[in-house]
């Protein structure tokens, strides 16, 4: 199954929606579309489709005359153990709704201290989470969100970790050679969902998408039974168009 790269619109970049964000931030009273699109320099064609996400996202609201103010969500994100609880709140809602919208289990994962670590899952009865029967922290080589991890690595940190999770073969479609593991990786389009067809678990196919935030590495991943593979190109590209507001949460 082999899926095309989508275009890179600058609405994407978490960079932007910061510029935007901090724009907003200026006005206590609000300030218009035409004046964020003139402090930032971005057209108007793709301010548009961003404010429309982060009023979605509640990080910024619409006032008297239509103007931009900050939105609840941003306000919630303060500092300490509060800010940490609105985040992760803000985040586990976020994942359910976008588990509801592609009809799969949603997990977000991050690489922390040279560990694959998956912080949230947002599952359910009719779209259930994979069967963890090797723990993730050894399946970087197999499964998308490892695979997903590994690509925003540089090659010496793709080794690093391979040196201390050796490949295993977990079922017959698992890649257990490390130089065509490595090849596979440094030819992944950053775009391009991350694949794993049965590689990690046999009867779950599996779809992950890089989360840039900065230096942090992240990604959004989905799994679906077999029998619903015919699905996985459509989920992955609403997983695709999900990631931008995940990411901006990272940064926050």
């Amino acid at each position: 199954m082999a899926l095309k790269p989508e275009p890179t619109a600058p609405f994407h970049s978490v960079h932007y929606v910061l510029r935007v964000l901090e724009t907003v931030a200026k006005y206590t009273g609000g300030v218009t579309d035409a004046q964020i699109a003139r402090e930032t320099g971005l057209p108007t064609g793709h301010l548009a489709p961003m404010l429309s996400m982060l009023r979605r996202e509640g990080y910024v609201e619409q006032v008297a005359d239509g103007a931009y103010a900050i939105g609840d969500s941003l306000v919630l994100l303060g500092s300490g153990a509060a800010r940490k609880e609105a985040l992760e709140t803000k985040l586990q809602d976020s994942l359910t709704a976008l588990r509801d919208s592609v009809g799969a289990a949603v997990y977000m994962s991050r690489y922390i201290d040279g560990e694959i670590k998956v912080t949230q899952i947002a599952d359910g009865p009719g779209t259930p989470a994979v069967n963890e029967w090797v723990d993730f922290r050894s399946t970087a080589h197999a499964s998308a969100i490892g695979k997903c991890l590994l690509t925003q690595l540089d090659q010496n940190g793709r080794r690093d970790h391979l040196a201390r999770h050796k490949v295993a073969r977990f079922t017959s479609r698992t890649i257990t050679s490390e130089r065509l593991l490595l090849s596979r990786l440094e030819g992944q389009p950053p775009t391009v969902p991350v694949l794993d067809l049965q590689e990690y678990a046999v009867g779950t196919v599996c779809a992950a998408v890089p989360l840039t935030a900065g230096s942090a590495v992240g990604c959004l991943a989905l799994s679906l039974p077999v029998e619903d593979a015919h699905r996985l190109r459509s989920a992955a590209a609403r997983l695709n168009r999900g990631a931008a507001p995940m990411a901006l949460s990272l940064t926050l």
